[in-house]
């Protein structure tokens, strides 16, 4: 006859998850007043909670928040008010706005529906630039490169930094930013000069650089993780994240300019009629650890937030925020809608989805 067994012990239970708390949003004053003085509204993404925000006024004056659920949203690139082009974990989507001029839809005057998806596996992307053909040009991080979709490969490499010796999926250099310039890719940023796996991280507090792309030039060093280069009315905007403060290159003296001081960590960087946009982010993971950013937030005695802010250039001055609170922290890019003032997108799983089907004009 056997011996009973003992019955072993239950396993521990698993802790229970925290739910995340609901995002909530608050702006200046004079935000909306401004958005539809200025007949704009504004993008950002955010790869943490995957969202692309889109930030307008309503009819009677209020504040509109539409968003969409996007894995990882990243880079984004604007082309009017007709087409979004978005960076997510796995694939480059474009949006097109599916309303005619006067049209409205759920109460937006643009509403935007995702047409292609170019599958480019988890390969890193960052920043997102529209070149002269038409076709998205964006920072392929993990593989230190610029690249361009494929209609059969995950990506076509265009550029890489020249001291570069091998693509590799090792985040060698954390090449990060793009810009722009007469519609072919013009200047990048990138945290350091490292050719070695996620060599950049022992850097990221002076080993920044700025690199013409059509030269393999640096015209910049010397930054502490600089992010979102762009080129506007001749000159080239960035931010120098790491001590928190955005400002200009002057190409002729290598020097970079800063221009106001924001209380975040900064990346993303659009502009309108005389005013920088920009996104703010709060600390993750021991981000801000030797950067002179986190002494500069002791400094003006300010904590880091997560926020979308407008900057005037001629001034420096932060004239307008929408703040993001709750279970929000990071923003990587923002955008313009010139033209829109209340926009919205439809959900991969809503019956907008399925049954939002738009014909060409004059189909009889």
């Amino acid at each position: 006859m056997s011996t009973p067994q003992p019955t072993p012990p239950a396993p521990p239970a698993a802790p229970a998850q925290q739910p995340t708390p609901p995002i909530e949003f608050s702006s200046t004053r004079h935000l909306p007043g401004w958005l539809a003085e200025q007949n704009i509204s504004l993008l950002a993404s955010t790869y943490e909670t995957g969202l692309v925000f889109m930030i307008g006024v309503k009819p009677d004056g209020s504040m509109s928040y539409n968003s969409r659920a996007v894995a990882r949203a990243m880079g984004m690139a604007v082309n009017g008010t007709q087409t979004i082009w978005v960076g997510t974990q796995f694939q480059v989507w474009r949006f097109e706005n599916s309303l005619q001029p006067g049209q409205t839809h759920n109460g937006c005057d643009a509403f935007y529906v995702p047409r292609v998806a170019y599958t480019t596996g988890d390969i890193d992307i960052h920043d997102l630039g529209i070149v002269h053909n038409g076709r998205p040009v964006f920072v392929n991080t993990a593989y230190s490169c610029l690249a361009t979709v494929d209609d059969t490969y995950s990506f076509r490499a265009i550029w890489k930094p020249p001291f570069i010796t091998k693509m590799a999926a090792e985040d060698r250099c954390h090449l990060n930013g793009m810009a722009i310039v007469d519609g072919m890719p013009g200047y990048v940023t990138c945290v350091s000069r490292s050719d070695a796996a996620g060599g950049w991280r022992d850097f990221r507090s002076n080993g920044g650089l700025v690199i013409h792309v059509p030269s393999n030039e640096v015209v910049l060093s010397g930054l502490s993780m600089p992010h979102s280069p762009r080129w506007h009315n001749g000159k080239l905007y960035l931010h120098n994240s790491g001590t928190g403060e955005f400002g200009y290159a002057d190409l002729e003296r290598g020097k970079f300019e800063p221009i106001a001081f924001c209380p975040g960590y900064l990346r993303g960087l659009s502009f309108h009629n005389g005013y920088a946009i920009a996104g703010l982010s709060m600390g993750r993971n021991q981000i801000f650890e030797g950067l002179k950013l986190q002494e500069n937030l002791d400094s003006k005695g300010v904590v880091a937030r997560c926020a979308v802010v407008v900057i005037d250039l001629e001034q420096g001055d932060i004239r307008h925020e929408v703040r993001f609170t709750g279970g929000m922290r990071e923003l990587f890019d923002t955008g313009v809608l010139q033209g829109v003032r209340t926009p919205g997108t439809v959900g991969y799983l809503s019956d907008d989805f399925l049954h939002r089907i738009t014909l060409e004009p004059g189909t009889t």
